[in-house]
């Protein structure tokens, strides 16, 4: 069926409170994408949303958004897959062009977090454990990756210092990403110093400053086949690649916890799809939930040894000049991550980049981009190579 390639890309500024509705919210970031494009609603022929439901006070919005976008009648999908969610519908986006059912596919993510309050945003997060044998007992994400965490330090030998710098790291970007929620400077002193909110406890041994914050934000990705994609745009970016894998929901069922399983199939998948290796990468997007999983995320994608990620950012070779960029948006540590928008901002990051229109983000001449998104505690992983 030929090649299929992305065409536009959009997202909203993330922020910790957006003012309007869900439908305002996920306009944005459709707006963006369809301006980039420069096509309009009737050269879409499908949509697919995405987003976390738990948060939305709106039952089924993918119909809803469809309307508000003027989408009807084409035919709309919701899909969800925790904090993965929009890369899960662009590998959706992605099989329905190669089958040949349809021709153009927006894929829209979103979430407005600040529809709940902080405490009932962390209880639903605990629920993307198992609800009758985890989540009675109080497990909340930044628990469960400092159970990771730690295992991490005990076999490897890996330092509080080490995640911090991964945090240093992501600050020094998001500053300039005029879409970040967090753009302010990060050294590693603050880490140390118990009046900086930086160094306040989470979960030992992760702090404030591990761990990324909720925001409301919204991406969009229009895929099309090849034909259509050479037609509309003059720089179009080839999915060369697509992963995906899940796990076990309870962490009993699990035989590791220095990296995350699904990251390595769902990359392996990749990798031997695009007939490429963690070598050929020349920038990569992360799931930096926490300085952890960015750690992790080095090793389980073969930019790095297990144990070994620490020597990749502390000799800042995951940094734009280094010899394998990562997260320099600033990440899901600076951007912030409303859940069902993350995944589609990852790919606007890389897409832009091979297109050389990050701006002051930009890496020297990119061929082929790597997007990894994860959802729950390891328990969905997504894997998307993107090539020039």
């Amino acid at each position: 069926m030929g090649k299929v390639g992305i065409i536009g890309v959009g997202q909203s500024a993330f922020v910790r409170g957006y003012p309007g509705s869900i439908k305002e919210l996920a306009f944005e970031g459709f707006r963006d994408a369809m301006l980039d494009a420069q096509i309009t609603t009737k050269d879409i022929d499908a949509s697919v949303i995405c987003s976390a439901p738990e948060y939305d006070k709106q039952r089924s919005p993918a119909g809803v958004l469809a309307e508000y976008f003027g989408l009807t009648p084409q035919p709309t999908f919701y899909v969800e897959t925790l904090c993965s969610s929009s890369s899960t519908g662009v590998k959706l986006a992605y099989s329905l062009i190669k089958s040949g059912l349809h021709d153009v596919v927006a894929v829209v993510g979103f979430q407005k977090m600040s529809e709940i309050s902080s405490a009932e945003s962390q209880e639903r997060m605990g629920r993307g454990a198992d609800i009758q044998w985890e989540s009675p007992f109080g497990t909340m994400m930044p628990a469960y990756y400092a159970m990771y965490a730690r295992r991490h330090m005990s076999k490897y030998g890996t330092t509080s210092e080490d995640l911090a710098l991964i945090r240093v790291k992501a600050a020094t970007y998001g500053q300039i990403n005029e879409k970040a929620v967090y753009r302010k400077p990060v050294t590693l002193d603050m880490f140390s110093d118990p009046e900086s909110a930086m160094s306040g406890p989470v979960a030992s041994p992760l702090r404030v400053g591990d761990c990324c914050a909720n925001a409301d934000g919204s991406s969009c990705i229009i895929v099309a086949n090849e034909e259509k994609a050479k037609a509309f745009s003059k720089k179009p970016v080839w999915i060369l690649g697509v992963g995906a894998a899940s796990t076990t929901v309870n962490l009993v069922g699990r035989s590791l916890f220095s990296g995350l399983t699904v990251g390595m199939e769902a990359g392996k998948q990749a990798y031997e799809m695009a007939g490429v290796s963690p070598k050929d990468i020349d920038v990569a997007e992360v799931h930096d939930c926490f300085t952890i999983a960015e750690m992790m995320a080095y090793e389980n994608l073969g930019f790095a040894k297990p144990g070994e990620g620490r020597d990749l950012i502390r000799g800042k070779e995951t940094y734009k000049e280094g010899s394998i960029p990562v997260n320099v948006d600033g990440g899901l540590l600076s951007k912030g991550h409303p859940i069902g928008a993350t995944g589609g901002s990852q790919i606007r990051t890389i897409v832009l980049q091979l297109r050389g229109e990050a701006g002051d983000m930009q890496v020297k001449d990119p061929e082929i981009g790597l997007v990894h998104n994860i959802g729950g505690v390891g328990l969905y992983g997504n894997v998307t190579i993107l090539g020039r």
